[in-house]
């Protein structure tokens, strides 16, 4: 059909998908409805090698993990809308003849990010136009995963475009926090965020922007984004086809770091290479884990990237953070980036790269008047505007206004020819190159960089329509490909977290009164936002995850030896 009437098939696919959805629901068996039981809650808190262990030697049934983690899903899920495809029916016969049941996940549930190709299953990515177009086939991550023992149960959800802290779509709908359902999970892996927050194990999402870091930092979990070639790619779809600029990679996610870890270690221990070309053959370092416990270590700090400011309640997960280090013996300095280099000059850089085909892909893919991620739709409708017109927008802003940051991105923000793309990566390897000596130098022999996962905690749905930008320090790293990982730390606390002033009066006081920090401030408020995980991030240097991961442990031990350690969510 043809637009505009086409709108009527998007409507027509919509209720067909979410009715398909709620009749998997119902046609489980009463079991995967029932309370948890004591026994699923000794099966979904017990440490993963010892689950792992446990299986093999034929003590736990699988199908018995699988029932547990399936009530998991199904309650989470009526909290949050986490899932967009159930596979309970399938993975019950999958456990019983394709798993590999000898393998370091033997029985182990893992969920899914919508993207990833399981067979008999569509990835819609939240667009209508990609379902109805079921795999004949698992791509190669889902082949490697039930080579080690790993048992696919759900995919979750995302954004459309997944270009986006949020994670709603026209097809599927709204996906909530799983601490304050007002507020976003993140995205655009949210749906893993918010079902690893309510008793989920392992689960697998893409990050282009912080995309699995933001989800695990909103909804109080535990990510790590690896460098390209660590983790399996091949198998996966995306919104936006091609785009190399900044790449996609997709990276672990877990309830527990210890999950996390071991998530990790399993998977690139299955040399991964062996069944996805674009995996570097680099075996697992058990020393380059292991090398930063039982040493004092050196730390950067880089508490504001100079954009957006911290708010008071990432300031005060920092603060926390730098106090149970120091206590611990390590030593924390604050870092001064590389000159020619800085993290504005980073985002405004990785902004061009991951846009430069003017945002034309990713709309490319909805049926008329299919609602768009309301970011998406701004850094649609700033790249869709004349050259003229978007120049003489940025001398409003920059001389007019006189928002100089603000100004900038929005004067290079639109579609570029080949030779521009190929000037921008020409000086993504300069910047590269750049930060590749700053951490070289003997100065700064840092073992990894501290800073926030995001400016705010969890923003309210819909906040992206002015936070869109708000993103630099998850975007960064991308732009480095550096690994980085996040951990919760707290919650946000209605009084200690407050503002003292109109949020615009603080900025101005830091310093920071620019376009891309009001938009990222403007939500924040400590009483709504009461309750809500706050978190860090650590980054090491490219291609070192194990070293992160080791990392992660000595800061999860310094904050537990000051009676820090974060609370997760209770099973109900």
């Amino acid at each position: 059909m043809f637009p505009p009437f086409d709108y009527f098939t998007y409507l027509r696919v919509r209720d067909s998908k979410r009715r398909q959805r709620a009749d998997r629901f119902a046609a489980l068996s009463p079991e995967y409805h029932a309370p948890f039981s004591t026994y699923d809650k000794i099966i979904i808190n017990k440490p993963i090698e010892e689950l792992v262990e446990e299986i093999q030697k034929g003590l736990i049934s699988p199908v018995e993990v699988l029932r547990a983690y399936g009530k998991v899903a199904v309650k989470a899920h009526e909290k949050t809308n986490c899932v967009t495809e159930l596979l309970l029916p399938e993975a019950e016969t999958w456990v019983e003849s394709e798993v590999n049941l000898k393998g370091p996940l033997a029985g182990l549930p893992v969920s899914l990010k919508d993207s990833v190709q399981v067979k008999g299953f569509d990835i819609t990515v939240g667009y209508a136009r990609f379902a109805g177009k079921p795999y004949k086939d698992d791509g190669p991550m889902v082949k490697l995963l039930k080579d080690a023992g790993a048992v696919p149960y759900a995919k979750t959800a995302l954004p459309i475009t997944l270009l986006s802290f949020e994670s709603t779509n026209g097809l599927w709908g709204r996906c909530l926090n799983p601490h304050v359902p007002e507020y976003s999970p993140g995205g655009s892996t949210g749906g893993e965020g918010a079902l690893l927050a309510l008793g989920g194990r392992i689960g697998i999402g893409s990050d282009v922007a912080g995309s699995v870091r933001v989800p695990a930092a909103w909804s109080g979990i535990y990510a790590l984004r690896c460098s390209t070639g660590r983790w399996p790619k091949v198998g996966m779809n995306t919104s936006m086809a091609g785009q190399e600029g900044v790449a996609s990679v997709f990276s672990p996610m877990a309830r527990t770091l210890n999950d996390l870890a071991y998530f990790t270690r399993s998977i690139i221990q299955m040399q991964p290479w062996k069944y996805d070309y674009t995996v570097h053959p680099i075996s697992w370092r058990t020393d380059l884990e292991n090398e930063p416990m039982g040493k004092k270590l050196k730390i950067g700090l880089m508490l504001s990237d100079g954009v957006v400011p911290p708010s008071p309640a990432i300031e005060r997960a920092l603060s926390t953070t730098v106090a149970a280090l120091t206590a611990a013996g390590h030593t924390v300095t604050e870092i001064t980036p590389p000159a020619g280099a800085d993290p504005f000059s980073g985002l405004d850089l990785a902004s061009q790269l991951l846009n430069s085909d003017g945002c034309k892909t990713f709309n490319s893919h909805f049926y008329s008047f299919e609602p768009s991620d309301p970011g998406a739709a701004q850094l649609t409708a700033v790249a869709n505007l004349p050259r003229c017109l978007r120049y003489l927008y940025y001398l409003y802003v920059r001389y007019i206004k006189r928002d100089v940051k603000w100004a900038i991105l929005l004067r290079n923000f639109g579609p570029k020819f080949a030779a521009d793309q190929w000037k921008l990566v020409s000086r993504r390897e300069s910047f590269r190159a750049i930060w590749h000596e700053w951490w070289d130098a003997e100065s700064q022999q840092y073992d990894f960089i501290l800073c926030p996962a995001n400016a705010t905690p969890a923003l309210p749905h819909n906040a992206m329509h002015d936070a869109v930008s708000s993103c630099g320090y998850t975007f960064l790293w991308n732009l480095l490909d550096y690994p980085a990982g996040v951990m919760p730390v707290s919650h946000v606390d209605a009084a200690r977290d407050a503002l003292d002033a109109p949020y615009k009066t603080v900025l101005k006081r830091l310093g920071c009164d620019n376009g891309v920090a009001r938009g990222g401030w403007k939500h924040y408020d400590a009483a709504k936002m009461a309750g809500l995980p706050t978190a860090i991030q650590i980054v090491g240097r490219r291609w070192q995850e194990e070293k992160v991961l080791g990392c992660m442990a000595v800061v999860e031990k310094a904050l537990e030896d000051r009676g820090e350690k974060y609370a997760l969510i209770e099973l109900d």
